[in-house]
């Protein structure tokens, strides 16, 4: 069995603020990894035939997991570092057998999600596909259904979870990590107890059946829409083709295969970014 681990940190137990995720947080990282030990030793501890655990460590820029890690467990392997295609699913392809989101959070402008965001807290407003509001567990998860494997287990917050209950459909684990109270506020539930939890929740999720597990689609043509907090994003961004402006901060871009739309979405906001960062 093969497991691809989709790793970000603003859904983390112990983490609320910003300073909180940055990679020379020392406190944050040993976090992540109490995180990561805690589903490699369910995963590995379960009985389940793993041949192969490939994490990517999707915060940021890519670097936050130490290779050391890679030590203790010698069937792992790092996706690390940014730029990169595919960037939070990079190197996931149809011969996986299940998906784990960890540390995951709620989408941007869901009330009481802890750091709500959706890929960018400063240039993004809000993203659509099809239609219905987006957060990055359910792009990613769509991103693994493309390629036919669905998702077995989420960590996260509490509003995340609410986010899920009608788009996730299917048998799959969920470990609460915390009750956001207000954007960087949250109660904390006992870190050992969060860990037993995505211990034992690690176990279960190799034991569901394949089809029994949410495998996330969307339909044909799958239409993208993001709204930009600047329009001076939105000016650079519009420039791409295949991008259709809708008004000062709004673009669309359109097409019959998702990783073009998914990989789109990321080219936006690198697009995005540089121009902030040129202010």
């Amino acid at each position: 069995m093969k497991i691809y681990i989709s790793v970000d940190m603003e859904g983390l137990a112990g983490i609320s603020m910003w300073q909180e995720v940055d990679p020379g947080n020392k406190q944050s990282i040993d976090l992540l990894q109490e995180h990561l030990k805690a589903v490699l030793d369910g995963l590995f501890d379960s009985g389940a035939d793993i041949s192969e655990v490939v994490i990517s460590d999707s915060h940021s820029r890519g670097d936050n997991i130490p290779y050391g890690i890679t030590k203790q467990y010698d069937r792992v392997k790092i996706v690390h570092g940014s730029l990169r295609k595919d960037f939070m699913m990079s190197g996931l392809n149809e011969s996986f057998d299940r998906v784990f989101f960890i540390g995951y959070h709620a989408g941007i402008g869901c009330q009481n999600g802890i750091m709500d965001h959706t890929y960018s807290s400063s240039l993004v407003h809000n993203i659509w596909i099809n239609g219905k509001r987006m957060n990055e567990a359910v792009i990613n998860a769509a991103f693994a259904g493309y390629h036919g494997v669905p998702v077995a287990l989420i960590v996260g917050d509490e509003m995340l979870k609410r986010e899920l209950k009608d788009l996730f459909m299917g048998k799959y684990e969920y470990v609460v990590t915390k009750e956001g109270i207000s954007r960087y506020a949250a109660i904390m539930k006992p870190i050992t107890s969060v860990m037993s939890e995505i211990k034992q929740a690690v176990k279960k999720a190799v034991e569901i059946e394949r089809h029994q597990l949410p495998l996330i689609n969307f339909a044909n043509p799958v239409e993208l829409r993001v709204e930009f907090k600047d329009t001076s994003y939105a000016d650079a961004v519009e420039l791409m083709p295949g991008v259709e402006r809708i008004d000062g901060r709004t673009v669309s871009l359109s097409h019959d295969q998702y990783p073009v739309v998914f990989n789109a979405l990321m080219a936006m906001i690198y697009i995005a970014s540089s121009i902030r960062n040129a202010r």
